[in-house]
């Protein structure tokens, strides 16, 4: 069990936590969720012990804490095998020590006495099982055995934070910390972590903005909202009704007691210079003093205004995509792809090769040009794209208002740039902040914030969910679902997908699987599962 006892944390005047007390309890798994900036990833530090809080203390057990570390370069030097087992310190030091003695030239009897010791020791650890435990784990993450034995500065960034999740995984610790353990992850090493976690035996604090991942492995929700932490029982998905109607009740009890106090107040006002209804107003006058009118506390919880609305419908031609091919740094990463997109389709693209997706999206963008093949937008077609990687749109010196203007109707000025980045959650000084500093989630927001001016009528998204908090994301899905035209995109958000894709796409290394499909139930298709088999026959077993 992990505790923490009146803990406070400020920065300057703004207070992240004040008195939190809160217990994790073995057997639960508890999503730690809240705004941008609401101090999820702090608390975490708090109970790891790398930031002390102003007041109050945290409590763990005799157990072992294992965090999930986000220094991708701390183990550079170190094995892939080696990074996993100092997940466990004291085995990592025994087996340490223990290969040392073995390797001597000469062996004294000091030596076999210590070796004994450390013989016992290891045992207790699980140590024999150490090895077929790590590569189970690095398997199931996707890191195939050829790495294993590399250095980590070998590997790709991509690799290091799927081995760093397999360290903090390793060795069965009491107490497990994760933030954001989904990223870099595919769609297949997602569904192993979920099982994972569902059958873990201990306790798991998890920070993530995937709600599917959220519903799947926890059983409790660790909300920091108000300054405070309150722990509801449930997933996710009951943690958004519960709260929503705790608001609910608080907004109706506010309001009576508001009308109740209005009420009074005009009989005073009416009644108070009128002698026979002197005693009734004065009566009524103490009513309302005694009448306790609590604010409703400001949360930090803020859900910018993602509406797309297309200039016009989209005509009987959208998309047509004939014999399409690209190599990429000699690497072919699709072959004579063919494609035509109707009306109504909202085309999600799956598989393992990130790179095919987006190569595929900036072809399409018009910001590449394919080795071979054609491709043909409609005549009615407008079509606005979200790249992955968005630094080049903000380079420069401008403001946010002088960056929106850049994509705004040229009839409009100043103020109708402030009123839209207002409703994007850019308000009062925000506006005017410099691009040059701003945070991946709010760069995000104003990319959409650019697609939202061009009124299009066919929309590319690649990875459009990274960096943005869960209420940006359910903002966005819902934009996406009310959008009444094309959509063609990418991501590793499981919700996201299936609540917005009708229709299914798979690049693998033998060509494409289409499906007219939800998501959900192309993952569970026979015959999706057999063309895929088909199509990835002698190539390296295929992820979503």
């Amino acid at each position: 069990m992990i505790s923490a006892s009146n803990v406070t944390l400020s920065y300057g005047k703004r207070v992240l936590f004040k008195d939190v007390n809160i217990k994790f309890t073995p057997g639960n798994c508890y999503g730690l969720i809240g705004a941008n900036g609401a101090g999820k990833s702090t608390f975490l530090k708090i109970l790891a012990g790398d930031i002390d809080p102003d007041k109050g203390e945290i409590s763990i057990g005799k157990g072992r804490l294992a965090v999930l570390k986000q220094d991708q370069f701390a183990y550079d030097e170190h094995t892939v095998f080696n990074t996993v087992i100092m997940g466990h310190k004291k085995l990592y030091e025994v087996m340490a020590e223990r290969e040392a003695i073995y390797s001597k030239p000469e062996f004294s009897e000091e030596d076999g006495i210590r070796s004994a010791e450390l013989e016992a020791e290891f045992a207790e650890m699980n140590g024999y099982e150490a090895e077929s435990e790590a590569a189970v784990l690095l398997n199931g993450l996707g890191i195939p055995e050829e790495l294993r034995g590399k250095l980590m500065k070998e590997l790709e960034a991509g690799d290091k934070v799927r081995v760093l999740l397999a360290q903090a995984l390793f060795g069965n610790p009491d107490v497990l910390l994760l933030d954001e353990p989904t990223n870099h992850l595919d769609l297949k090493s997602i569904a192993w972590l979920e099982d994972f976690l569902y059958r873990f035996q201990n306790t798991v604090i998890v920070v993530s903005h995937d709600r599917h991942f959220l519903n799947q492995v926890c059983t409790h929700i660790a909300d920091i909202d108000f300054g405070r932490i309150q722990v509801y029982v449930g997933n996710y998905d009951f943690w958004y009704q519960a709260s929503q109607l705790n608001l609910k009740q608080r907004q109706d009890e506010s309001k009576k007691v508001q009308d109740k106090a209005a009420e009074l107040k005009e009989f005073i006002q009416r009644f108070s210079s009128n002698a026979s209804k002197a005693k009734q107003a004065t009566s009524r006058k103490k009513l309302l003093e005694k009448l306790t009118i609590e604010d409703m506390p400001v949360s930090s919880r803020k859900y910018p205004y993602v509406v797309f609305k297309p200039e016009r419908p989209c005509g009987d031609i959208i998309l047509e995509v004939k014999g399409l091919s690209k190599t990429v740094d000699g690497v072919q990463v699709f072959k004579n792809l063919d494609l035509i997109v109707r009306k109504n389709d909202k085309i999600a693209f799956v598989g393992s090769n990130s790179l095919a997706k987006s190569t595929l999206f900036q072809i399409l963008a018009g910001e590449l040009e394919p080795d071979e093949g054609t491709f043909r937008w409609g005549v009615t077609i407008t079509n606005a794209y979200f790249p992955k990687e968005n630094g080049d749109y903000f380079k420069g010196d401008l403001n946010l208002i002088e960056w929106l203007g850049q994509y705004s109707p040229p009839t409009e000025g100043e103020s109708f740039a402030r009123g839209f980045l207002g409703r994007m959650l850019f308000s009062g000084d925000e506006a005017t902040k410099k691009t040059s500093v701003l945070s991946g989630g709010e760069r995000v927001r104003c990319m959409l914030s650019r697609m939202m001016l061009t009124g299009a009528n066919a929309l590319i998204l690649d990875e459009p969910t990274n960096h943005l908090d869960l209420e940006s994301i359910t903002a966005l899905n819902n934009g996406l679902i009310s959008y009444t035209e094309v959509v063609l995109f990418s991501s590793h958000d499981h919700e996201f997908v299936s609540t917005v894709a009708n229709r299914i796409i798979e690049i693998t290394p033998g060509g494409i699987i289409d499906r007219d499909m939800n998501f959900d139930d192309y993952l569970e298709d026979a015959d999706v599962i057999a063309e895929r088999e088909r199509l990835c026959n002698g190539h390296a077993e295929l992820s979503l």
